[in-house]
């Protein structure tokens, strides 16, 4: 069985880490170079860099971040934000990124998948959702959260299987930053309905957040940020915590 992945996500605005409620109220929590260092050394399987006003703000994601990022740390790492073409995908890889991650470029243009898939290998391409539950459907949003699509969650998430995508990484906005832990119900069920990793995000507040999503949800990868940003948990110690419940981790 393949070890479940702890994941920190560093959500990057004007060059600094920030985190917030439900996609706003945002605040700094540090250089994003230096926090990917920190976990780096604490045992953190990969990290997620998020440049989440470029495709609000119709830009290109930061390059000199991405090298920056990878002269530091030697994990793993995903990039996204305002990723729009194969170019921008090939600038990414050659400053060093591992994997590339779509959301709203996909939704608009769902052959993107398919074609990094083609090009680069299905295994740098992972698919960003973010969905809002209304309390009948799950709904996808594009830009950062911003704007409702017709997409639906478990229908887009299998088109996006089916066009080569790696793994698909699902924020539920419902749960994002409120730390009452993973939306496990959904995750269960994309879990169940796809063959390929599912990366929960939105809801982490405690060790325990991170066995139930694994043990409820069948999450392959856990991504959290606040609770590591701000040392409310650290990850060698839920590693270790993780262990103790048999869920296999890499150890440091």
């Amino acid at each position: 069985m393949l070890a479940k992945r702890i994941i920190p996500c560093l959500d990057v605005k004007d060059g600094k880490t920030v985190k917030g409620t439900n996609f706003i109220n945002l605040r700094e929590a540090g250089d994003p170079v230096e926090l990917g260092i920190r976990y780096s050394q604490q045992g953190a399987d990969e990290l997620v860099f998020l440049d989440i006003t470029a495709s609000h703000e119709e830009r290109k994601t930061f390059t000199d971040l991405v090298k920056r990022i990878a002269a530091n740390i030697n994990i793993p790492f995903t990039i996204g934000g305002g990723i729009n073409e194969l170019a921008d995908v090939d600038r990414l890889l050659n400053a060093g990124a591992d994997k590339i991650s779509v959301n709203s470029t996909a939704i608009r243009n769902p052959k993107i998948i398919e074609e990094i898939a083609k090009n680069f290998g299905s295994q740098v391409c992972v698919c960003a959702i973010d969905a809002n539950f209304d309390g009948n459907t799950w709904h996808c949003y594009t830009s950062g959260g911003r704007n409702r699509t017709d997409k639906e969650l478990f229908s887009w998430a299998k088109e996006a299987e089916n066009l080569g995508a790696g793994e698909i990484l699902f924020t539920s906005m419902n749960h994002d930053g409120v730390k009452t832990g993973y939306a496990n119900e959904a995750l269960c069920r994309l879990s169940e309905t796809l063959n390929i990793p599912i990366i929960a995000s939105g809801g982490a507040g405690n060790k325990e957040h991170f066995k139930d999503v694994f043990i409820k949800g069948k999450a392959d990868a856990a991504l959290a940020a606040s609770i590591f940003h701000f040392n409310e948990v650290k990850i060698d110690e839920l590693k270790s915590y993780l262990n103790e419940n048999k869920i296999n981790v890499r150890l440091c």
